[in-house]
């Protein structure tokens, strides 16, 4: 499978961090728990291909496609990566039954003049509630997807775009995974976090700069 190219942001022609690369600064207890079972297992982490996230990935990639009007490009994949994927699709789409879903922003590219960038996976009215809308396709929800959409909210709100509501949509890969959903309406703390997190980025940033 052909990795998905990086997204470069800038802010008047400066390049910026993007939200995940923030987010990661700080340490994330279940991944730590991934890599050391495969260690034990005397697997290399930084070498493995974790099956499951490559489904997760096309998975995404279809969702993302269906807003779109397109097909989404499956010639990267197995067949059975493509099946399990079409299973996970199915499950977004008895999520998506009686909703109704107006897409304003799909996989749009924002900056901030908080020096920082992301992408929306769909901002839309949602029974005409305006809504973003976050697609995850890990083993569950945790607090860094909140502090991503806190991010998220914050481009949007600078690109001039009304939110109410934001929800991350938990879709599974596998037989053992199950559909799981989150609604917020209270960004504050989330925002707080990641203002914190970014002005750690950019003093380690000036930090590396001046010992160059």
């Amino acid at each position: 499978m052909k990795s998905k190219a990086h997204t470069i942001y800038k802010v008047d022609g400066i390049q910026v961090p993007g939200v995940t690369t923030i987010i990661g600064l700080r340490a994330k207890p279940a991944l730590i728990k991934w890599a050391n079972n495969l260690g034990l297992k005397g697997i290399d982490s930084a070498k493995f291909t974790d099956d499951k996230a490559t489904i997760g990935t096309l998975a995404h990639e279809m969702i993302l496609a269906h807003f779109k009007g397109k097909e989404a490009d499956t010639s990267d994949y197995s067949k059975n990566q493509i099946d399990a994927a079409e299973n996970s699709l199915l499950s977004f789409y008895e999520w998506e039954k009686g909703k109704d879903i107006k897409p304003i922003l799909t996989e749009a590219p924002l900056t901030s003049l908080c020096m920082y960038g992301g992408t929306i996976d769909l901002y839309c009215e949602l029974d005409g509630v305006p809504t973003l809308v976050d697609f995850k396709t890990g083993s569950g929800i945790y607090d860094e997807h909140y502090y991503q959409l806190c991010a998220y909210r914050n481009l949007l709100h600078e690109a001039e775009y009304e939110i109410d509501t934001a929800r991350i949509l938990n879709i599974p890969r596998t037989e053992d995974e199950r559909f799981n959903e989150r609604v917020y309406t209270d960004f504050y703390h989330g925002w707080r976090w990641f203002q914190a997190m970014l002005e750690v980025y950019q003093i380690e940033a000036r930090i590396k700069k001046e010992a160059a």
